[in-house]
């Protein structure tokens, strides 16, 4: 609990005194006296560890001071752009998707003052469960305490929209709302009989729940993940590879959401071009130096998005030929599979 608190004390230190100076560089219409800062995830995640790689690699392409910094993840990243406390962050499609809208964990509150880069790499939507519980299906979580994700996480939205295409609600479930390692501990401690986390594979705190105790890792089925897809597209179809954690012995089909590089819509078209293209210019420093990089390409970088792009990202993929389409969000969700 110390150790928690003096970590959380030097972020908010670090985040208090770093001198963001973008009014400088757009008046000068160069990037001498910019400094930025981005927001990732807790430090023990993927945000986190690979927001570092990334903010290191555009700091040393662009030569753009940027301080990367641990925050609460997606919804708060978004929020802090909003405050103008951050300029740079990674978050997840959907949880940007309901900002947009004002929907969900939002409330009705519509932020629209970031902008999209690039779709970096997926999230898979993990379904664990306890075999022992008699679970191998979705269907089969009626009924049954499920742990869903901490209140207002992505996961807990998640949760709800994948169980909603099986004709499953939070009151059809005992619902708990616990962190990943916490949900990992109560399954191992069979207080809970599945839990649902969202996170690149395979992701440490499933494999070791799963080098301690035999689990299973449930599978959205076609029918449904065409579902769910139509009613929110910005979902993807994906496979968990055969032995990505211990005891799985074939392809798991799931569905994923995609983590996300979004900038405040007040930096400067050639500050964001020049991100832009520090970050694909360099995929093999990013590869090298964090798992998550070997996913990133230039194609899939603008797929699944439904905010619109920065004006110097454009730029960018105009280069190329590219010219992102954005979805058009289905607000009210279609009747669901039985």
């Amino acid at each position: 609990m110390k150790k928690s608190f003096l970590i959380g004390a030097a972020l908010f230190l670090s985040l208090m005194m770093t001198v963001y100076a973008g009014g400088g560089a757009e008046a000068n219409g160069g990037t001498e006296t910019l400094s930025l800062r981005m927001g990732t995830g807790n430090v023990t995640g993927t945000y986190y560890g690979f927001g570092s790689v990334l903010g290191h690699v555009l700091k040393e392409k662009a030569n753009i001071p940027i301080t990367v910094l641990s925050t609460g993840a997606s919804k708060a990243n978004i929020e802090l752009i909003d405050a103008g406390e951050l300029e740079l962050a990674i978050v997840q499609n959907d949880v940007m998707h309901y900002a947009q809208y004002g929907m969900e964990l939002f409330n009705g509150k519509k932020i629209t003052s970031f902008s999209t880069v690039a779709a970096l790499y997926s999230e898979v939507c993990h379904i664990v469960a306890n075999p022992a519980a008699g679970i191998r299906s979705v269907a089969d979580l009626r009924g049954k305490t499920v742990s869903v994700g901490e209140t207002g996480s992505g996961t807990e939205f998640n949760a709800q929209e994948i169980l909603e295409v099986y004709g499953i609600s939070f009151n059809d479930i005992r619902k708990r709302n616990l962190s990943s390692a916490a949900s990992a501990d109560a399954l191992f401690d069979n207080q809970i009989d599945a839990f649902f986390f969202v996170a690149g594979s395979p992701t440490p705190v499933i494999s070791n729940l799963a080098s301690r105790k035999n689990i299973i890792i449930l599978e959205v089925d076609d029918a449904h993940a065409a579902q769910l897809i139509r009613n929110h597209p910005f979902y993807s179809r994906l496979t968990i590879p055969a032995g990505s954690y211990r005891g799985q012995n074939s392809v798991i089909h799931t569905v994923a959401v995609k983590a996300t590089f979004v900038v405040s819509s007040k930096l400067p078209e050639d500050v964001v071009y020049l991100l832009t293209k520090s970050l694909f210019d360099n995929l093999v420093l990013l590869d090298e130096a964090h798992s998550k990089g070997a996913e990133l390409s230039i194609l899939h970088a603008i797929d699944g998005i439904s905010i619109p792009f920065h004006a110097g990202a454009l730029r960018y993929y105009s280069e190329f030929g590219l010219s992102p389409v954005l979805f058009v969000p289905r607000i009210f969700p279609s009747p669901v599979v039985r």
